[in-house]
């Protein structure tokens, strides 16, 4: 059952038949036909009609049942007609479910489960279109080939008032510096979506739109997702069941828009539905996070057109979310990726603070064979996250993904270029950074390419201006070009 139906109040009904050991004995004449069931119920409520035979007398415990209205609660032997009738809307925020017990006066009990979804958000797929294959002919394996690399719009988007504005000229300039993937971290929640029908601003969709434009119109590949936008998803409390229905909503209306919005564009636009979703620990939070994944690949796909065969990329932790354990399906074969970050190792990468600060551990200034420092702190060097675990992790991927049909996108990694900052973390040994830093660029631009997934670097205008579009950082731009 697609979600874009249970979200939007249509009145669907599925029904799982299973066998249990409920009963306390059998009918020697075996005429009690009923099985134990579970009804789903659309949001706005519904009306099931059940049949079944008894040879004796049956009645229902109408205790609790609150919600639920029946046309019957007890019956003689023979054939009989059961109505479960759910009237009203469920707007709870939550699924509710009852469990009505039918029990026989010959000792036999069958349980009829009903469970109801909520009614959260309106249905945006308002006006689907049939299948659009026009300039839609890659599988998500030929279509990511076709990037050399990639860079981050970071800071800008996803956020308010962080970055400036970008322009035309930008993405031009980065297309000559060698670029021709751009991942568009995009904030909808914090942009005007946090409403109670989940309704994205138009004005924001339009500038948002104007911008993968830019992107297209210069025959650049982009990535378009739903990036943190202040932790609705990808935050772990969102990994309590008591979330799971809201968090399928918000994806399910937001897709609903955004796919809507952007489907005219060809393949060269591609989808990701989370951004770092949170620390999965166990099969349960696995569950959930693929149902999330879930809702916008069913979202993406109702809206029809060129989204019947747009690539979606999805992330989540590899011990888990892989085609071997929990993995979305896809009514439209070959056109999934999975994106993975790389920032190992953090304490190298990311981090600015040593334990006295806060920080998880000592700051990292030196990276790489040849690059340790003799001049610094001993602890200053890399103990971890080097080449040798970098090519095991790359194998792994490899090995995970790509050699099973699923290919891959770094979606992001980069570096701090130290250069005496306001906390005072400042290499004894510039050079020996500085020579660590492009190593570390290079390596991972290679390795990735290597496995044929393809790099985009994190950048927040440290190596980019973004008002006059002239190269800040020449060295990390080298460094990555190096690994071509």
């Amino acid at each position: 059952m697609k979600m874009k139906n249970i979200l939007t109040g249509l009145i669907t009904l599925v029904v799982v038949f299973f066998s249990t050991a409920s009963c306390k004995k059998t009918n020697d004449d075996g005429q009690f036909t009923l099985e134990n069931l579970t009804d789903s119920v659309a949001a706005t409520g519904g009306v099931r009609s059940i049949s079944f035979s008894s040879n004796t007398t049956w009645s229902i415990d109408t205790a609790g049942l609150g919600w639920i209205k029946l046309n019957a609660v007890s019956g003689n032997a023979g054939d009989a007609a059961l109505q479960i009738a759910v009237s009203d809307t469920n707007k709870t925020g939550a699924s509710r479910t009852k469990h009505i017990t039918v029990n026989t006066s010959d000792g036999v009990s069958r349980r009829i489960t009903v469970y109801q979804f909520p009614y959260i958000f309106p249905g945006y797929n308002t006006s689907p279109l049939p299948p659009d294959a026009t300039g839609m002919g890659s599988t998500a394996a030929q279509l990511i080939a076709k990037i050399s690399l990639g860079v981050n719009l970071g800071n800008t988007l996803e956020l308010v008032n962080i970055n400036p504005a970008p322009t035309e000229p930008y993405f031009k300039m980065l297309k000559q510096q060698g670029f021709n993937g751009i991942r568009i971290p995009c904030g909808w929640y914090l942009h005007g979506g946090d409403n109670a029908t989940a309704k994205i601003p138009q004005l924001w969709m339009d500038s948002v739109k104007k911008v993968v434009q830019w992107c297209v119109s210069n025959d650049m590949y982009v990535l378009l997702n739903i990036h943190w936008d202040g932790g609705w998803l990808e935050g772990a409390g969102n990994t309590a069941e008591s979330k799971k229905d809201m968090v399928i909503a918000r994806q399910t209306a937001y897709w609903e828009q955004i796919a809507t919005a952007m489907r005219d564009f060809d393949e060269h636009v591609m989808f990701a539905s989370a951004n770092e979703p949170f620390n999965v620990q166990n099969d349960l939070e696995a569950k959930n996070l693929v149902a999330y994944h879930q809702a916008c690949i069913n979202a993406v796909r109702a809206t029809g057109g060129k989204n019947t065969y747009r690539t979606i990329a999805i992330q989540g932790p590899e011990e888990f979310i892989q085609p071997d354990r929990y993995f979305p399906t896809d009514p439209t074969p070959n056109r999934l990726a999975f994106e993975f970050h790389n920032y190992t190792p953090s304490n190298f990468s990311i981090l600015n603070a040593d334990p006295s600060e806060g920080g998880w551990g000592y700051i990292f200034y030196y990276w790489g064979a040849g690059n340790h420092s003799t001049i610094d702190s001993a602890y200053r060097n890399a103990n971890y996250g080097e080449e040798a675990e970098q090519l095991a992790s790359f194998k792994k991927l490899k090995e995970e993904y790509v050699d099973k049909g699923i290919p891959l996108l770094m979606g992001e990694y980069s570096a701090n270029r130290r250069k005496g900052t306001s906390n005072g973390h400042e290499p004894l040994d510039l050079a020996k950074h500085n020579a660590s830093v492009n190593a570390w660029y290079t390596f991972l631009t290679k390795q990735c390419l290597a496995i044929g997934a393809k790099p985009f670097f994190w950048e927040t205008g440290g190596v980019f201006d973004r008002v006059t579009n002239a190269v800040r950082d020449q060295q990390t731009l080298d460094a990555i070009k190096a690994a071509l």
